[in-house]
């Protein structure tokens, strides 16, 4: 939770924030306002808008409750007194004023209320790869200022940084590769395909650390929302007044 943990990028290297209550080097001094702030709209104590390498654009999914429950977490992690290091990013893209531009450009406002006509476990599901599991942040490909493109959602991404790729998890995608509900679900515990491959890369390491501690049942429910052939265009992500996220957007 110190940070530091490079992110290399075609921008430069990011570094994660030290997320310890650490009073100097940390979050010890925030509120849970700014904390709140910070995580769903990417603006820092001071005001000032964060790289989108930290994945606000998903977080904006997250609940007042989800919120309350990650700042409580927070405050029982030890405190560490070092400070992370500072991004190392190339002119243009160092220039705090930009990430504006980006902003009213790439960041939208998300609908986070659940969809009346859809079962508990599809909307749950929604919530998880929309949200916390920011699927999209890699298999969604990207325009070359790094915003997604909402026309293809989740169609898979041949650019990450690193050289490596990210395949469509598109619902029809999923099943000519071989993919069902149950072995989705399972693979997310597991890190195993349906042919007995292990998961390589980023997507070894999503597992390792995050998926494998859901419960089976929000396993389930991701795989569930994945493989609902109507997910995956611009129209399922639009804005609380039900805008199309291409056309509404939050820069403040």
């Amino acid at each position: 939770m110190a940070g530091g943990a490079p992110l290399e990028t075609d921008f430069g290297t990011f570094y994660p924030s030290n997320l310890t209550p650490d009073p100097e080097h940390g979050i010890g001094d925030w509120t849970a306002e700014s904390f709140a702030k910070a995580v769903r709209q990417g603006i820092g104590p001071d005001g000032e808008p964060y790289f989108p390498a930290f994945p606000y654009p998903f977080y904006a999914e997250f609940s007042d409750q989800d919120i309350a429950d990650l700042w409580a977490a927070f405050q029982t992690v030890a405190p560490v007194a070092e400070p992370a290091p500072y991004h190392d990013v190339s002119f243009p893209f160092d220039q705090r004023w930009g990430l504006k531009l980006w902003r009213a450009a790439f960041f939208y406002e998300p609908k986070s209320e659940p969809v009346p006509d859809r079962s508990d476990a599809w909307n749950r599901g929604r919530e998880l790869v929309r949200g916390a599991a920011h699927c999209g942040a890699c298999h969604t490909p990207r325009n070359l200022a790094g915003g997604r493109d909402l026309g293809a959602v989740f169609a898979g991404n041949a650019e990450l940084p690193g050289g490596s790729k990210a395949p469509s998890i598109r619902a029809e995608d999923l099943e000519q590769n071989g993919w069902t509900v149950s072995s989705l679900a399972y693979a997310l515990q597991s890190g195993l395909t349906p042919s007995g491959d292990a998961f390589g890369g980023s997507m070894a390491e999503v597992v390792r650390e995050g998926t494998r501690f859901l419960s089976p049942q929000d396993r389930e429910a991701m795989a569930i929302y994945l493989f609902d052939a109507e997910v995956g265009g611009a129209d399922d992500i639009v804005t609380e007044e039900g805008e199309s996220a291409e056309r509404k957007t939050r820069i403040d």
